[in-house]
């Protein structure tokens, strides 16, 4: 009997997996929004240079006459005259005397405030020669992102799935609200890269725990709920925004929840598959009965036993070993292979979808609606991915997916920025394609790991990929350059990765790898599948 057969037994889509995966799953409505929340609080509204103090602003033209032109006849944003410049004009607005003599913006600067009333950019004044530091924030978010990796998953396979999930919210929502009221610049980055933190180490964790509550069948319907719900996280995104401003309470908003959240974390059961994993099988055996009850299986529950959990995973001395390093298990050739082709498909994928997601202000629309439209094919994609998981299996809609999406992103940079509407389709069909392909690798890189480095496994993986979510902010600046080659590069890493899915065993239909040995006996497997059919050839030719 497997593992999976004793999660059918105890009710397997009982009463408690609907509850505990509808609470695990609803936080990430608002967690994900951290990571993209900077598209509103970090916004850059029109800006200009504010003329000296004892200017007369009521004055016809007075404002004007400090204001140098640029070729579009916008005034410039980061330079004034250095005393005004009066005269007639040109029949398109700029100044006859052009050349009058300029300066940096001495005085600070004036600022639109009809979309954006109050962000850390008119608060801080981050713009002209400061205007890299919104980058260099979204970028710290990041990289607080690739430590909670490391630490978050190290913590969840040595202390259990449970402590670090609610150690990890009630960071989030600490620094989540001290991010609110973060007095300067350096202050808000640092709770920023706490709150990073916290996001990768709740997210990670919540799905992890749901997984392996979960049995066989009911994985690919964790994924699809999983996409649903941080699309629709991101609707409420554009919503919240519109409604709420000023970034000091936007913030708050996606924050102080968490605290609620944390009151309901006594009903949660810590994973059984992690406590037989360690040798605790008298813990696991608890969790499954406790689980038996709730779900009404009483009588099922009774009939376990220690020496029938020693039955199900095969054998006591592989589960009862001492828990390996990761030094350890990169020693193993399968686990090697495997860090291989997951890192550098998780990095395309961040790398690629922050890119296209703090781009939202570079298409010259508003940028409320901007929202909207990438989001809504999210889940159309999330739902084919659905059903592509559950009949054509992981891999073959893994590579469908991140192909499709690099196809569209490539069509996006090469429309013409004037055609606006088809640029921004193209780009939101193609965000919302990698959207559904993350959402399938998130599942699948789950079903590949060996429960006594599930979590260690996929944080750092997620580690390395989010030098990608690191990086994409600066390859945003290229559009200086040129303005698609931003929009050329995503696109182009998508279609490069691609190859590497082919390497990948599948994994539809087969239970969790448990231990190190299941997880080398698949790559054995697919390994002798591959030689088999290389064999074929020669000998039908022959």
């Amino acid at each position: 009997m497997a593992f999976n057969d004793l999660l059918v037994q105890v009710g397997g889509i009982g009463r408690y997996q609907q509850i505990q995966t509808i609470l695990l799953v609803l936080p990430l409505l608002l967690i994900f929004l951290h990571n993209i929340l900077q598209n509103f609080t970090a916004a850059i509204p029109t800006h200009h240079c504010r003329p000296p103090a004892d200017t007369n602003l009521s004055k016809d033209g007075e404002l004007e006459a400090w204001l140098p032109r640029d070729g579009q006849g916008q005034p410039e944003s980061c330079l004034r005259f250095t005393s005004p410049q009066r005269g007639p004009r040109f029949p398109n607005g700029t100044e006859t005397n052009h050349t009058g003599a300029t300066e940096p913006c001495t005085h600070g600067w004036i600022y639109d405030n009809s979309t954006f009333p109050s962000t850390i950019v008119t608060e801080w004044d981050l713009v002209c020669a400061h205007k890299t530091l919104p980058q260099l924030s979204q970028s710290i978010i990041m990289a607080g992102i690739v430590v909670g990796n490391l630490m978050f998953g190290t913590m969840a396979d040595r202390l259990g799935r449970l402590k670090v999930l609610i150690w990890s919210y009630l960071q989030l929502a600490a620094s989540g609200t001290c991010v609110a009221f973060a007095p300067n610049f350096p202050t808000y980055c640092a709770c920023r890269f706490l709150s990073g933190m916290a996001v990768s180490g709740a997210s990670s964790t919540s799905i992890i725990l749901s997984l392996e509550w979960l049995p066989i069948h009911a994985r690919p319907g964790l994924g699809f709920l999983i996409g649903f719900v941080t699309t629709i996280g991101q609707f409420f995104l554009a919503g919240m925004a519109y409604a709420v401003p000023h970034w000091r309470h936007l913030q708050l908003l996606v924050s102080l929840p968490f605290f609620v959240i944390l009151i309901y974390f006594r009903f949660f059961t810590e994973s059984a598959l992690w406590h037989s994993s360690l040798g605790n099988l008298d813990l696991a055996l608890k969790a499954l009965q406790r689980v038996a009850q709730i779900n009404g299986q009483q009588k099922e529950g009774a009939k376990l036993s220690v020496e029938l959990l020693q039955m199900s995973l095969q054998s006591s001395r592989t589960i009862s070993q001492a828990q390996p390093s990761m030094l350890q298990l990169l020693r193993s050739p399968a686990v090697r292979q495997l860090f291989l082709c997951i890192m550098p498909l998780w990095f395309v994928h961040l790398f690629s979808l922050y890119g296209l997601i703090m781009s939202l202000q570079s298409f010259e629309i508003n940028i409320y609606l901007t929202q909207v439209l990438f989001t809504i094919p999210d889940l159309p994609f999330y739902f084919l991915g659905f059903l592509a998981t559950k009949s054509l299996g992981r891999r073959h809609t893994q590579m469908g997916s991140l192909l499709l999406s690099g196809i569209l992103i490539l069509t996006c940079a090469m429309i013409p920025p004037d055609q606006i509407f088809l640029h921004v389709a193209m780009a939101a069909l193609g965000k919302g394609c990698l959207c559904g392909s993350l959402n399938c690798l998130s599942m699948y890189a789950g079903e590949l790991y060996a429960t006594v480095m599930r979590q260690r496994g996929l944080s750092m993986t997620t580690t390395v990929a989010n030098i990608g979510s690191i990086l994409s902010p600066l390859v945003g600046m290229t559009s200086e350059l040129y303005p698609s080659l931003p929009f050329f590069i995503y696109g182009g890493v998508l279609v490069a990765a691609c190859p590497i899915i082919v390497l990948l065993p599948e994994t539809l239909g087969l239970p969790l790898p448990n231990t190190l040995q299941d997880l080398e006996r698949r790559w054995k497997e697919r390994s002798g599948q591959k030689q088999q059919e290389q064999q074929m050839v020669p000998l039908q030719s022959s």
